[in-house]
């Protein structure tokens, strides 16, 4: 009995000892140490007519500029005109600024600097739109391509994604050159055309800096945004995207005898191996980790938010498994975490009583840094094992983009009129979509997404969805972060 006791006050003490250290490291964190923002100057708020740029926005998206999934359906005339349009409606940005055009309609714009030894500065949007889904276009408020301006915002497809940061932008940049502004550093703006379809004019345009050997200080497109429920926090935080993940699409296929389904083979031929298949794989998902721009969102964000949270963070050595459990609860929150599955097409007979003579499925990897799209093909076939299936990218895969960095000067900037704009926290994280952005790596030293508008994690969702718009307040937002990132980033 004596020996039971001892071990029992043994384990007690132990977790005394434990709490104690559990108490003290949740007391005493504090997020890895981050750029110091409270130095960085920014450039003062300019006068801005809210009321027309909401009008421009409204012009911009009655342009139809949709790319399809089959290229043959867009109406490239349509982009003639909204480029049209941007030339008369924005005529000092114009007059101060050179315009290229790339892949047939891609705009690269230069402001050159009166420094030519500076590096300079990338900002980029998109003109394209994604289709509306047939049928669904009396689901809208309003005709998702009148530009209707109501409610205080503005309506339509491209009203955020992206039209919203084209026009913002070059309402921004308007202001400015119609002040006599004149940068010290030359400033770059890539205004791509098909960055829904594939991102070909990004690519050109990054062929271009490079032949002119071109290193950006620092690129900055779309990505993410201030979310006004964030939640870790449950309040308003801006999240900059210091990272992308990688793209890439796995045909798996298998062969089989085909014939007639009134006398299909034991196994029933292709079909049922290639669900073995596509099965096994789904199930054989990548570790999620903290380590990376998720992890660090979470480390950021921790002590701003509940107590339980700052005590899991403080001690990840404890309670990893956990805050893992806890952020996969949701399919967001997974996705910042590690490479995701997704099974999106299949294909086997032409006809319901054929056996086929081969099934095909597509599967979508979304890869996080840190992985690689040879790490994704090495667990799939180590999933499958010997099943009699074959392999085959459906296009050369996008790697994950490089991490950008937290502590350099641009980094210091943008942070600080982000956090200035959305009056809150400021974090990095992963953006787990693509934008063109991703084209730029090598071309800049360090590659941001951030649009400056706020949405709560429900009304994030109109993007490429039904009702998607613009309030008065994001326009208004916008439009005073781009001037003023443009007069602080170049001057």
């Amino acid at each position: 009995m004596k020996l039971i006791g001892k071990i029992a006050l043994g384990l007690v003490g132990l977790i005394v000892l434990l709490a104690a250290i559990v108490a003290v490291r949740t007391a005493t964190f504090k997020p890895p140490a981050g750029a110091d923002l409270s130095q960085v100057k920014l450039a003062p708020p300019v006068t801005i007519d809210t009321t027309r740029a909401a009008e421009h926005l409204a012009q911009a998206i009655r342009f139809q500029t949709i790319s399809h999934q089959d290229k043959a359906e867009n109406q490239t005339a349509e982009w003639d005109k909204l480029h049209a349009w941007l030339q008369t409606t924005y005529p000092a940005a114009h007059a101060a600024m050179t315009r290229e055009i790339l892949a047939g309609h891609t705009l690269v714009y230069t402001w050159a600097g009166s420094d030519p030894g500076l590096a300079p500065v990338v900002l980029m949007a998109h003109q394209d739109v994604v289709p509306v889904t047939p049928g669904t276009e009396d689901d809208w408020k309003h005709p998702p391509f009148d530009g209707v301006i109501a409610e205080n915002a503005v309506w339509g497809r491209g009203a955020i994604d992206d039209k919203g940061s084209l026009v913002t932008l070059f309402e921004g940049a308007e202001a400015l050159a119609a002040q006599g502004f004149k940068p010290r550093r030359t400033l770059i703006i890539v205004a791509g055309h098909d960055e829904e379809a594939g991102g070909t004019g990004a690519q050109a345009a990054a062929a271009l800096f490079k032949s002119r050997g071109i290193k950006a200080q620092f690129v900055l497109d779309e990505g993410l945004a201030i979310i006004s429920d964030n939640p870790l926090t449950g309040g308003q935080v801006a999240l900059i995207g210091i990272a992308e993940k990688g793209y890439a699409t796995l045909v798996v296929t298998a062969d089989a005898v085909g014939g007639h389904s009134s006398a299909p083979p034991a196994d029933s031929g292709g079909v049922l191996t290639l669900a073995k298949a596509v099965t096994r794989i789904a199930e054989n998902q990548a570790p999620m980790k903290l380590d990376g721009p998720g992890g660090a969102m979470m480390e950021t964000l921790a002590p701003q938010g509940s107590p339980l949270i700052r005590m899991a963070m403080a001690n990840r050595w404890l309670f990893e498994p956990l805050i893992i459990r806890q952020a996969a609860a949701t399919p967001s929150g997974a996705a910042l975490l590690h490479t995701t599955i997704a099974p999106t097409m299949l294909k086997g007979s032409p006809k319901e009583n054929v056996l086929p003579q081969d099934a095909t499925a597509w599967i979508n990897y979304r890869i996080a840094p840190g992985d690689s799209s040879a790490e994704v093909m090495a667990r799939a076939k180590a999933a499958v094992g010997s099943l009699p299936v074959t392999f085959a990218w459906s296009r050369d895969p996008n790697e994950p983009s490089p991490v950008s960095s937290t502590t350099s000067e641009a980094w210091k900037m943008i942070a600080a009129l982000a956090g200035d704009t959305a009056k809150a926290p400021v974090a990095p994280s992963l953006v787990t979509a693509g934008t063109d952005s991703r084209y730029m790596t090598g071309v800049a030293t360090d590659v941001y997404r951030f649009q400056p508008m706020v949405f709560s994690m429900e009304t994030i969702k109109m993007i490429h969805g039904t009702n998607e718009h613009m309030t008065l307040e994001n326009l208004d937002r916008a439009v005073q972060f781009y001037a003023r990132l443009i007069a602080t980033s170049v001057s």
